[in-house]
């Protein structure tokens, strides 16, 4: 599939995921093509499922939590085990690694006094199921803090400027109602979905929606992440990492992971491996080479484990058939 990735697709992408609800007119000038072409270009990524925007909530600006966590089962029961994650509908990426031995996802909960009790509760008990292992998340370094390096690198840092959107982050927690909720639930599967359908979702009007989710989008309540299927893009190896380092140098690690074009996800998190990320590397080699120099680079890092990814249940709030 990658060879039907070309530089237009690959520069739509990265400004998606600059901004992943700019206008495509806007999008096609800083691009300097048509607005058809890009409505007609993500159309097809969309459909074709290489690269879909997707709304998100930032936990800790909300009010809820976000927990990592790592499932080993028999390998007989793990595709199982996985799809039954994967239908849950606060349950998000869901992999398969180790050699089909480890199940790892990300759960959100609504509030720390509720850290996902069912799955918690009910995982130990599933049978083949071996060891559960649950990691609150308490910072994103990539996705909704700003804006690093794309794995694609298409666009120029004036590109990336031009597409900004206004930011005003705050510490303060911001509440989500219900219709709150219906709307991010709609987002979760469209980033991108019109103001029309979210008011029908959500009961108010179009100026109302708009309203709103320009606030949450401005306070980091809210953000815009692209989905992107990595093998589509030419990226045929992701690869897992959970690394210890010491707590004075969990932020200037994370910042410095974030910053290489190959991290696609890195967050610390508790545990005795307290920064977790991915790596998405053209492949093995590749991936060898940047763990041997960048990633030994960092002198920082005590310990570090790596697996990589073999299947991908539900990338982001979209299962994968």
């Amino acid at each position: 599939m990658s060879a039907e990735i070309d530089d237009v697709d690959r520069a739509l992408i990265h400004a998606l995921e600059v901004d992943g609800r700019a206008p495509f007119s806007k999008i096609a000038d800083v691009l300097g093509v048509s607005d058809q072409t890009i409505a007609r270009r993500y159309r097809r990524l969309r459909a074709e499922s290489i690269a879909t925007v997707v709304g998100q909530t930032a936990p800790w600006r909300v009010g809820q939590v976000r927990w990592y966590l790592r499932i080993r089962v028999e390998p007989s029961a793990a595709l199982a085990v996985a799809r039954a994650l994967a239908r849950r509908p606060r349950t998000y990426w869901v992999q398969m690694n180790s050699g089909g031995t480890e199940i790892t996802c990300v759960a959100q909960s609504t509030s720390p006094e509720e850290p996902d009790n069912l799955l918690l509760q009910q995982l130990p008990k599933t049978p083949r199921v071996i060891d559960v292992s649950a990691h609150s998340i308490l910072n994103v370094f990539l996705g909704d803090e700003a804006i690093y390096p794309s794995v694609l690198n298409a666009l120029t840092p004036d590109q990336v400027e031009a597409l900004l959107p206004p930011l005003s982050i705050t510490d303060e927690i911001i509440p989500l109602d219900e219709a709150d909720q219906r709307m991010l639930a709609v987002l979760e599967l469209d980033g991108r979905a019109g103001f029309a359908e979210l008011a029908k979702a959500t009961g108010w009007s179009e100026s109302t929606v708009r309203r709103r989710l320009d606030y949450l989008r401005e306070c980091g309540a809210v953000y815009f992440d692209v989905d992107i299927n990595s093998a589509a893009i030419g990226l045929m190896s992701e690869t897992q990492m959970w690394m210890s380092v010491a707590p004075s140098e969990i932020q200037r690690t994370g910042e410095i992971l974030a910053s290489h074009p190959e991290i696609v996800f890195v967050a610390a998190m508790t545990g005795t491996a307290n920064i977790g990320a991915t790596a998405c590397c053209r492949d093995v080699p590749t991936f060898y080479r940047y763990l041997t120099t960048k990633i030994a680079s960092l002198d920082a890092i005590k310990q570090i484990e790596t697996a990589p990814v073999i299947r991908t249940v539900k990338r982001g709030a979209t299962i994968v058939t």
